[in-house]
């Protein structure tokens, strides 16, 4: 059986641009390019009468800029969208975060000029994010409820007493970062544990991720550095291109090990570190995500004592990570972002207590 052809619209204001993507993608047969736009209106009237599999989406529009046409398509008639951006800079990523809270799926980096060093691999990655995000075929946002007091789960899946909870370890990819900055958000200034978290994302976009979330989270946030030691109530980001792991001794470490499932930095490596590191006194959260980093690694939390959470599938954009790990049996609780945020807190505030 032929697999199909992946439909592609392109909006972009700039005659240059738009140009080098269709040549880009006129390179692959499984895509085809079957319109442009040069403005959100444009893109409205496209995604109406083309019906594209997939978008990519500039962020400087005239009028409508990007996040607005974004926000104005997953309302009406949600596809799948990938923001294509020239810039890295803390302020493009920070605009290029506000389109992925509303609803597009992933950023990546514009492909510079055909003569660039960079050039074949920016153009590689776009193709690749193009073919991975066609395949999303229901788009949610995540919608942002009311705040709620933290709550203790009903259900005491350890009754084992110990002497508290020293770390908490997240991993997400596709539809991560909005989610991530609901959990963040609804977390206490006094919660006394760190937090490391893995961030699937394009080379160039972490530090902007990071100062994204800087803006609405209690708790500070940052990229995490090689052998520095994680202090409670701070949250470490994996930087692009390492692994990371921490020691017993909550001292970070960012290798050069080689990629797990094609991603580096992978849920999967820091996961792992964190279950023979901390064992029962850890806390494992795997949320929205294209394919199954993380998951097995959950299930290592579990059985090495460590309360274990998935995002649930009505929440998630993409439910494979969190699915994985759901029916290898890996979660003890599968919530939505802002339930997972209460239990967090119920949970470290509730062990914490106890000597």
């Amino acid at each position: 059986m032929t697999e199909s052809i992946i439909k592609v619209l392109i909006v972009e204001d700039s005659p240059v641009a738009r140009e080098l993507l269709v040549h880009i993608f006129g390179y692959d047969p499984k895509l085809q390019v079957i319109g442009t736009a040069s403005s959100g209106e444009e893109a409205l009237e496209c995604v109406e009468t083309l019906k594209p599999d997939v978008i990519t989406m500039d962020l400087h529009l005239p009028k409508m800029n990007g996040f607005e046409t974004t926000r104005k398509i997953m309302e009406t008639n949600p596809i799948p969208i990938i923001v294509v951006t020239a810039s890295s800079s803390v302020r493009e990523v920070s605009l290029a975060m506000n389109a992925l809270d509303a609803g597009a799926l992933a950023v990546v980096q514009k492909p510079r000029g055909i003569g660039h060093p960079d050039y074949e691999a920016e153009a590689s990655e776009l193709i690749r994010t193009v073919k991975l995000m066609s395949q999303v075929k229901l788009v949610r946002r995540i919608v942002r409820l009311k705040q709620e007091k933290p709550i203790l789960p009903k259900t005491e899946i350890k009754p084992k007493q110990h002497d508290g909870f020293k770390l908490v370890a997240i991993g997400t990819s596709t539809g991560g970062p909005p989610v991530i900055q609901t959990i963040l958000s609804r977390l206490p200034t006094d919660l006394h544990v760190p937090i490391l978290i893995v961030q699937h994302m394009s080379e160039g976009f972490i530090q902007g991720y990071v100062e994204w979330l800087n803006t609405t989270s209690s708790l500070p946030v940052h990229v995490a550095l090689n052998g520095e030691i994680v202090l409670p109530g701070h949250v470490y980001v994996a930087p692009d291109s390492f692994q990371m792991k921490v020691k017993e001794n909550g001292k970070i470490f960012l290798t050069i090990d080689h990629p797990e499932y094609g991603l580096c930095p992978s849920v999967s490596y820091l996961f792992r570190s964190v279950a023979e590191a901390f064992g029962e006194n850890a806390i494992g959260v795997l949320l929205t995500g294209m394919g199954k980093d993380g998951a097995m690694e959950l299930k290592l939390m579990k059985d090495m004592g460590a309360i274990t959470i998935a995002q649930d599938k009505e929440s998630s954009v993409v439910h494979g990570m969190p699915g994985e790990a759901i029916s290898l049996g890996a979660a003890m609780y599968v919530l939505p972002p802002e339930k997972i945020a209460s239990v967090l807190v119920g949970l470290v505030q509730n062990r914490s207590g106890r000597g």
